[in-house]
């Protein structure tokens, strides 16, 4: 975090942006409110260079790649403040010095008032600093990058140096997350006035490092000029989602959750599934499943209502009784789970669909129509499933997450949870959240399962489906967060979150 008088924060912005939205509220802050560009610009390259002083605190030379843009005209704004503070500032001129212009060439010039050091590049020399910063290309890029730029992508990464990118990693695509060719992987990058989609999901994760922000003094007149495109979501949301119970509750006023699945051999999914909607605070769980799994499941939590089937058996009874239904844990894909699943689509209760659920449903492509007509359901879907419920590959879904996760909800007239880093929250009106709870510990079998678990005993507590989804998802991510602090992402199991699950929720509860 940093210190009181640094221009940055570690703590993000709930409003996100596409890229042009932010160049829009550049244009309202100088054009609307008088702030000079340059101003924009210098206060930008000083956000910055607090930032790498307070990361890199022994850094003394900076070997600064600097395009012919905007975002070049901040690099040269760091190496000016960076020579003025005693530091050895190397500006490594990306792409034809005559092109520069505006804020960019004074910035320039004053670099070298400063007595910064310029060469321009040169793909057959290595470069070295204690910190490399990356001020080649910023959030306009929407095409492959250029050779030229390329190639000093691949020197900056190959310097073996911590690198800080300015605004956005290059190479990256703001709106998506995706690259755009070769990308810059940067320790951490601070960006500026608004936060770009971008930057928290797709490919993003990889590349951005620790993200910080900079807002440049920009009014909050201005923001509110322009809509977002989405929401981050944070410890603030669950609370408001959480409120204190009633000292007079009682578990019938915090609702019944139906598991279903649990085919042979996977009677843990739904084991996982049914302990998760506990430990978020539902009042009662029931499970149907194959009886073979009964007594393991009683076994592990017995405050469950195990109820075993055999194929084709009527559930409505159990179906009935429910307040919501979460089906796909360990359902698979045989005749068995097809049944159960049948039986789930056709009552009006809410549904969670998760797992090999999601599969059926993207199989059964004439029936797919009549049950996109359903609209109290929640889809969790990897990127893998997401293709196939919309007919695509995992390779095009991943150039635009943001479109894909709109697509589904469009289609199934779902509240949809597109998982992933990054995971990202449709609501049934279509509004989209972006979660960065969450690390890399969480790629392991059954997560899945507790968050469709976390979903449904959200939604039996009386959450809206859209705000049952997006705080399940932050909720399950920053439980895996607190199961690794002391014991690292390796090893993580899905039933580590339990514990952390309640916490979680009790504290935004208080």
């Amino acid at each position: 975090m940093a210190n009181e008088s640094r221009q940055y924060t570690s703590e993000l912005p709930a409003n996100l942006y596409y890229a042009a939205g932010v160049r829009e509220l550049d244009r309202i802050a100088i054009e609307e409110q008088g702030i000079a560009g340059f101003e924009l610009m210098s206060r930008a390259g000083q956000a910055a260079f607090d930032a790498l002083r307070d990361l890199w605190p022994q850094a003394r030379e900076l070997c600064i790649f600097c395009g012919t843009g905007n975002n070049g005209g901040d690099g040269y704004v760091i190496a000016a403040v960076a020579e003025k503070a005693g530091f050895e500032a190397h500006c490594v001129q990306v792409g034809d010095v005559e092109k520069i212009q505006g804020e960019a060439l004074i910035a320039l010039n004053h670099a070298k008032e400063a007595g910064a050091s310029f060469e321009s590049f040169d793909p057959e020399k290595p470069y070295r600093g204690d910190v490399v910063v990356d001020a080649l290309l910023g959030t306009g890029l929407t095409g492959s990058v250029r050779e030229l730029y390329a190639q000093a992508i691949v020197a900056m990464n190959d310097s073996a140096c911590p690198i800080l990118a300015v605004d956005i990693p290059s190479g990256l695509c703001a709106d998506t997350g995706t690259c755009l060719g070769s990308t810059a992987k940067a320790q951490a990058t601070v960006t500026f006035i608004a936060m770009k989609q971008g930057l928290l999901t797709g490919q993003a994760p990889d590349y951005v490092g620790s993200l910080l922000f900079a807002g440049l003094e920009v009014p909050d007149e201005v923001l509110q000029q322009v809509a977002p495109s989405a929401t981050l979501l944070s410890s603030r949301d669950v609370e408001r989602w959480l409120p204190p119970r009633s000292r007079l509750a009682h578990k019938g006023q915090n609702g019944h959750v139906l598991v279903i699945g649990g085919d042979k051999g996977m009677g843990g999914a739904v084991a996982m599934a049914a302990e998760a909607a506990g430990r978020v605070g539902a009042g009662l769980i029931s499970v149907v499943t194959r009886p073979q799994h009964i007594s393991p499941i009683l076994a592990r939590r017995p405050e469950c209502m195990v109820i075993g089937v055999d194929e084709g058996e009527d559930i409505a009874l159990y179906l009935e009784k429910a307040d919501v239904i979460v089906i796909g844990p360990g359902i698979g894909q045989q005749p068995w789970g097809q049944q159960l699943l049948r039986q789930a689509l056709a009552t009006d209760k809410p549904l969670v669909l998760d797992a090999d659920g999601l599969n059926l449903l993207a199989s059964w492509h004439q029936q797919a129509d009549v049950m996109s007509q359903r609209v109290n359901w929640v889809l969790t879907p990897h990127p893998g499933e997401a293709a196939r419920l919309l007919g695509s590959s995992v390779e095009d879904l991943m150039k635009n997450r943001f479109d894909a996760v709109s697509s589904l909800q469009q289609k199934y007239s779902a509240a949809v949870v597109l998982k992933g880093a990054g995971s990202l929250i449709a609501s049934p009106q279509g509004d989209v959240s972006v979660s960065n709870s969450g690390n890399p510990g969480m790629a392991s079998g059954g997560m899945g399962d507790v968050l469709s678990g976390v979903i449904g005993g959200l939604i039996a507590q009386g959450l809206a489906l859209g705000d049952a989804a997006a705080c399940g998802v932050w909720v399950h991510g920053a439980a895996a967060d607190r199961a690794t602090e002391q014991t690292g992402q390796r090893g993580l199991l899905a039933t580590d979150l339990m514990p952390h699950l309640r916490r979680l929720v009790n504290q935004a509860g208080r």
